[in-house]
């Protein structure tokens, strides 16, 4: 069963102003270790925050608070699988707010997708409940 669907779109070009004007902040404040290690290993450094910006805010929105409530960006990382494949985890109060909503019996699982053409970045987060056993 799906619990929640959330998209957004950022805008690359406004990610990147964002880094020229608060670099390591912004670096710090929205994005893990990880996520910064990913970002500056691409090309695109730009671009691969811009998704994971999408992704953070579509994730929010799955869950079904936007980012209030005492949601943290840290709490919502996006990394990648060995095939490329984008995978989402949660911590911390989204961790909290996942648990909660997710019935009993069942196991979340947040499936995330990214994609970019520029200067647009575009997330979406499907949050499934699948039954245990």
């Amino acid at each position: 069963m799906i619990l929640g669907i959330g998209t957004d779109l950022a805008n690359i070009d406004r990610i990147q102003a964002v880094l020229d004007r608060h670099g390591d902040r912004f670096r710090n404040r929205v994005f893990t270790e990880r996520e910064q290690a990913k970002a500056a290993r691409r090309k695109d450094e730009a671009g691969t925050y811009a998704k994971r910006w999408a992704a953070k805010e579509a994730c929010s929105k799955a869950l079904g608070t936007g980012l209030r409530m005492g949601i943290s960006w840290k709490d919502m990382a996006v990394s990648n699988l060995k095939s490329g494949q984008p995978v989402m985890t949660v911590t911390g109060w989204a961790k909290t707010r996942l648990d909660d909503m997710t019935p009993d019996g069942h196991e979340a699982v947040i499936h995330v997708t990214l994609t970019d053409d520029h200067p647009w970045a575009q997330a979406f987060v499907v949050i499934e409940a699948r039954p245990l056993g």
